[in-house]
């Protein structure tokens, strides 16, 4: 007799669980923000109907994911927090920290997802905001003098497309574009490759740039996608052609 696996649905879930999502649809429902203070744990006892163990068990999870802190003491309970960016894509690298990344593993998603963060931009770039564009630009529009520029060209040329993502209407897209940049600045590899003495050539990856800004100013989304596309496709190239000189030179080292 074959056995029949039960749906995950109908797995009987945790009495905690299930008050960590009702206390969550609860910040919601309530329109409670960052330094509000959640109901008292006697009333949240009395609210769900569950006992201080589970509660205070329900609490501490919340704190752990980053959306309550608790102060005890005068005054203290449990508030709203708001997790900053920088923590949950530290939690989201820590996951994938064992898993191998490549230059070509992150590239994949930025061919895809680039494209449509820019044109998701289109219409909502300010004037001061082509202007920091710019001036990200000639951060890297010429060689460096020093390891130290070197390094600061380096992030500059991906805080270009941080500024881009940070206009987008869509924060999800926004948030992993933002969070493959943060990859591309954090990985083993992406640190040896920018820590290299030769020379880069920027120059086609600048006109890139520049036709991009010009195609958002002209609120032209099929011209802003494509763009992004070929200059995604340029950069993972240049990236892995880096990566082949570095491996090879260690090969050289080593012989």
């Amino acid at each position: 007799m074959s056995s029949v696996s039960t749906p995950p649905e109908a797995v009987k879930r945790k009495r905690t669980d299930t008050i960590i999502d009702a206390i969550k649809q609860s910040i919601v429902d309530d329109n409670l923000l960052p330094g509000d203070r959640l109901p008292q744990e006697k009333d949240l006892m009395v609210r769900f109907s569950a006992g201080k163990s589970t509660v205070r068990e329900a609490l501490k999870a919340l704190e752990a994911q980053g959306l309550i802190r608790t102060r005890t003491g005068p005054g203290g309970g449990a508030f709203i927090d708001s997790m900053p960016e920088n923590r949950a894509m530290s939690l989201l690298s820590n996951y994938l920290f064992t898993r191998e990344l490549s230059i070509s593993h992150i590239y994949a998603l930025r061919k895809t997802l680039e494209p449509q963060v820019a044109a998701s931009a289109i219409g909502q770039i300010d004037e001061a905001g082509f202007q920091q564009l710019h001036q990200l630009i000639r951060i890297y529009d010429h060689p460096p003098a020093s390891e130290e520029e070197r390094w600061e060209q380096r992030m500059a040329e991906l805080d270009f497309h941080s500024l881009v993502a940070s206009y987008s209407t869509n924060p999800l897209l926004a948030f992993f574009c933002r969070f493959l940049q943060r990859l591309l600045k954090d990985l083993a590899v992406c640190k040896d490759i920018y820590q290299q003495p030769q020379p880069v050539d920027r120059r086609q990856g600048i006109e890139y740039q520049y036709q991009l800004i010009d195609a958002l100013r002209r609120e032209d989304a099929s011209g802003v996608e494509r763009i992004m596309r070929d200059h995604m496709q340029h950069a993972e190239q240049a990236m892995l052609s880096l990566q082949a000189t570095l491996e090879e030179r260690f090969l050289r080292d080593d012989s």
